[in-house]
C-alpha cells in the first residue's frame, strides 16, 4: 500500500522542524568544495645541496643514488652527498627498474622519441600528451617529442632529466628532476659515472 499524501506531509513537517537552529526552511545545502588532488599531495622537502663538497666532487669520483620509495636522489662522493633531491620516478611499479647501471649519454637539449605532441606545419600543437605507441598522427601533424633537458641516459630509454614533480610517482620510468638541479648533477657526472636505483 502507497503512502497518503498527508504521511508525506507529515515526514517533511518533521524534517523542517528538526532541521539545526538558523537554517531557514527554504535553504538548500551546499556541499563544501572538493579540494585540488595537489592540496591532497604532501610537498616534497627542497634540495639540499651541501656546498662544502662544491670542490671536491667532480665526475671522476661522483656516483648517484635513487631511492624510490624515498622519492629522493642523491649525488655522490665516497659515502657524503652533496645534493639530495626530489624526483618522481615511474608511475608504476617497476617502470623505473632497480640494479646497478652507468650513465651511458649526456644530452643536455633532449627530446623523447616516443613521448610529446604533434603539431602543424606553423609548430601548433594539434594532440597534446600523445605516446607513439599508442596514438597515431593527424594529417598534416608531425611530432615533436617531450623537452627532457639535461638527460642523463642510464638505463635503455630511461634517464634522469628536467620534469614535472607533483610529489608522487608520475613518470614513465624516467627520474624526473627540478629545474635547478638538472644542471648540477649534469654537470657532475660523466659516461660510465655509477647509477644506483633501490626500491627502498
Amino acid at each position: 500500500m502507497k503512502p497518503s499524501r498527508a504521511a508525506f506531509t507529515v515526514a517533511a513537517g518533521w524534517l523542517i522542524a528538526s532541521a539545526p537552529d538558523g537554517v531557514a526552511q527554504n535553504q538548500r545545502f551546499t556541499p563544501t568544495p572538493m579540494k585540488k588532488a595537489a592540496e591532497l599531495v604532501k610537498k616534497q622537502d627542497d634540495p639540499v645541496i651541501n656546498k662544502k663538497l662544491a670542490d671536491v666532487i667532480n665526475p671522476d669520483n661522483a656516483h648517484v643514488r635513487v631511492s624510490l620509495a624515498r622519492q629522493r636522489a642523491f649525488l655522490m662522493v665516497g659515502e657524503e652527498t652533496y645534493i639530495d633531491t626530489p624526483i618522481s620516478s615511474g608511475k608504476r611499479a617497476g617502470m623505473t627498474p632497480t640494479g646497478s647501471f652507468k650513465v651511458t649519454e649526456k644530452d643536455p637539449d633532449h627530446r623523447s622519441s616516443i613521448y610529446g605532441n604533434f603539431v602543424d606545419k606553423s609548430g601548433r600543437v594539434v594532440r597534446a600528451g600523445v605516446s607513439l605507441k599508442v596514438d597515431s598522427a593527424p594529417s598534416g601533424t608531425r611530432y615533436v617529442g617531450a623537452p627532457m633537458k639535461w638527460f642523463c641516459r642510464f638505463n635503455g630509454a630511461i634517464g634522469m632529466h628536467i620534469g614535472e614533480l607533483p610529489g608522487y610517482p608520475a613518470s614513465h620510468g624516467c627520474v624526473r628532476l627540478p629545474a635547478e638541479i638538472a644542471p648540477l648533477i649534469y654537470a657532475k657526472v660523466k659516461l660510465g659515472t655509477p647509477v644506483e636505483v633501490t626500491a627502498e
